[in-house]
């Protein structure tokens, strides 16, 4: 057996060093860049966009809802089929920026066309939707799955840059960089002015394509013995057997079926938040987006003081801190009559998702072997967006169902998320009590 030498330079490094040397600084101008996507497609301007074009009354404003949540389904539906297929080819080969690149640039020139179409205003319908409104969400779809994917591959880079105890502090970097990432993506709203929130998808996709530059010119990928070729869909197989081993991987398995209820939370809130607060609390756009300004500082802050809180306290017991912020988070906006109780949600929430990413990514790293990481990066996406299929679905079809009942309708929708987070912590205790089990027997 070859025995590995640790060369890694970052290894003696301090916290500081370890956050500005090229590789790590370059990773996370990644999330830098492809937050800017995340927050201005999918969070804010493209519900604005379709709160535009469909929303002029309570009920119209539950119909735009169901078409935001059903977008994000499908483009989620496509993920499911694919993510885990990713996983095993990262195991495979080793390439992950090849793959970064190539989805990156795809979701830039669809991003570009979504812009196009939507100021075309073409004449026509499908299915009684006007042309240029069907092409504009299809090139939606399509953005966000390319975007999701990148993601994958990016994801499992993480184990690459340091040494595993390093590790939270990179990804609580990570995930702050990529936050403030949001506030430069955000910079576009004053040009925007009255173009219409369609203004905003050229300057974004640009932007997503620039920062995302450092990455694939200053990260350098580890040689990987390369595996035998096989076709692309026989990953399935390495899947299907992965699940036959899952005994032998148990803690990851319980923590993917609790990630599958938080990220359906998450997922759903991100995608609909922006039309909430619209709609329900009666925010116009620009006190939207300096909620949104609130949130993200929110998260800069949760991202960096989760990176130690998770080296000190374990991952594990970590995931159940921001389970509970929220749950919290959540029971305060469904019951919201105020602005102010909404600013205080918009607050809790942008902690609890900054937070979620570094302990979540951190999480699976500690729980997988090595030779396995990408496939279980890949099942760890799996189980991500198989929930951001059924929480904006189930979000849409309330909303859609009681339509006719204006605001509560929402606020329903909204209290099954609250369901969902409290069933992923349900889950996760049985991963601690696992984790408490292990350490007793390990004393006696």
């Amino acid at each position: 057996m070859e025995v590995k030498t640790n060369t890694n330079p970052l290894q003696k490094k301090n916290a500081w060093a370890l956050y500005f040397s090229l590789p790590v600084v370059s990773w996370a101008f990644y999330d830098f860049a492809n937050t800017i996507f995340s927050s201005n497609i999918n969070t804010i301007f493209f519900p604005f966009y379709l709160q535009e074009v469909i929303g002029e009354n309570e009920v119209l404003d539950q119909i735009a809802s169901t078409f935001i949540s059903y977008a994000n389904a499908i483009a989620s539906f496509f993920l499911v089929l694919f993510s885990p297929l990713f996983g095993v080819l990262i195991d495979r080969t080793g390439r992950k920026k090849r793959y970064i690149g190539i989805f990156t640039l795809i979701t830039v020139v669809c991003t570009i066309l979504m812009g196009v179409f939507a100021a075309s205003k073409m004449d026509g319908q499908i299915l009684g939707i006007p042309v240029y409104l069907a092409l504009v969400i299809c090139f939606f779809v399509i953005a966000k799955f390319f975007y999701h994917s990148s993601l994958v591959f990016y994801d499992s880079m993480i184990s690459d840059l340091g040494k595993k105890e390093e590790l939270p502090l990179i990804s609580g970097f990570g995930v702050a960089v990529g936050y403030i990432g949001t506030l430069a993506g955000l910079c576009i709203y004053p040009f925007i002015g009255d173009h219409g929130s369609q203004a905003s998808f050229v300057p974004t996709a640009i932007m997503f394509f620039i920062f995302s530059l450092p990455l694939l010119f200053f990260v350098k990928e580890p040689k990987v013995e390369v595996k035998e070729k096989t076709s692309f869909l026989s990953g399935y197989r390495e899947v299907f057997q992965t699940f036959q081993e899952m005994k032998n991987y148990r803690e990851v398995f319980i923590f993917m079926i609790a990630y599958f209820f938080l990220n359906d939370a998450i997922a759903t809130t991100i995608a609909m938040m922006a039309i909430y607060a619209k709609a329900i609390v009666g925010f116009s756009s620009g006190e939207f987006i300096l909620l949104y300004l609130v949130s993200t500082i929110s998260s800069i802050i949760g991202s960096f003081l989760f990176g130690y809180v998770t080296k000190a306290k374990g991952a594990k017991l970590a995931v159940k801190y921001v389970g509970y912020l929220l749950l919290v988070a959540l029971a305060i906006a469904v019951l919201s009559i105020h602005p102010a109780m909404f600013w205080i949600s918009g607050s809790m929430f942008g902690i609890a998702l900054g937070s979620m990413w570094v302990t979540s990514r951190t999480l699976i790293v500690e729980l997988t072997p090595e030779e396995k990481r990408g496939q279980f990066f890949g099942l760890f996406a799996f189980s991500g967006k198989v929930s951001a299929i059924i929480g904006p679905f189930i979000y849409g079809t309330i909303t859609w169902i009681f339509a006719d009942y204006g605001n509560l309708a929402s606020r329903l929708a909204l209290s099954s998320l609250i369901l969902m987070t409290a069933l992923g912590l349900i889950v996760h205790r049985k991963l601690l009590k696992g984790g408490q089990k292990d350490r007793n027997e390990m004393f006696l």
